[in-house]
């Protein structure tokens, strides 16, 4: 994953990290309380116990902060799409398997307060936005690396191509589907589930059950 600009000062003695998890579970739980727009850098120094000084040296905004929390949950759902994707051996049970990594991406948004404002707090943010382009394509290639034995050889472009936009409009879906009524949401969430199911089973085959 490519790095994008968070942090002035990168902590390396296991104080100074420790100091950084303390300032990132702070904004977390400020975030969860009012929203990101109210939160201000001295609350965030107030609830971590530091002097305003010292976030400062860590981050040199709220922004900053943001960014590292939302690059933080892009770890978060690589992990979860790497251990999802392991030991497919049919193209039924990878329709299934990334049908359901969806459906627990989007709980994810709809449980989690923080990752939902954090997310769309930092939409207007250009690296954040480069990020999650070079977020979708590493998501993509996961996909394909883990589900390419069971496509053809001479498709084996074509579906490359394919895991990465439907990484990428997968995020975007979800992101919408958080910005309108639940009822919605849900719709067009599901909605989008048989469309990606529909496209995989051009390439895998199977009956999408």
């Amino acid at each position: 994953m490519s790095a994008a600009p968070t942090a002035r000062r990168q902590p390396t003695q296991e104080r100074a990290k420790a100091r950084v998890e303390r300032i990132l579970a702070a904004a977390s739980e400020l975030i969860a309380e009012t929203g990101s727009d109210t939160v201000r850098m001295t609350e965030v120094a107030a609830r971590a116990g530091i002097p305003i000084g010292s976030l400062y040296q860590y981050f040199p905004d709220k922004a900053a902060i943001l960014r590292l929390l939302a690059m933080r949950f892009m770890e978060r759902v690589r992990e979860g799409l790497h251990v999802g994707l392991q030991g497919i051996d049919s193209g039924d049970e990878a329709l299934a398997r990334i049908d359901s990594i969806l459906e627990n991406y989007y709980a994810t948004f709809l449980n989690e307060p923080v990752v939902r404002d954090v997310w769309s707090g930092t939409q207007s943010d250009k690296a954040l936005q480069a990020l999650d382009i070079e977020d979708s394509r590493e998501n993509g290639q996961l996909v394909f690396n883990a589900l390419k034995p069971l496509v053809r050889k001479r498709d084996h472009a074509r579906f490359e191509a394919a895991c990465f936009l439907l990484m990428q409009l997968s995020g975007a879906a979800v992101r919408l589907a958080i910005a309108v009524e639940r009822k919605e949401g849900d719709r067009l969430i599901a909605e989008y589930r048989r469309m990606m199911r529909s496209e995989l089973r051009t390439f895998l085959g199977g009956d999408g059950a």
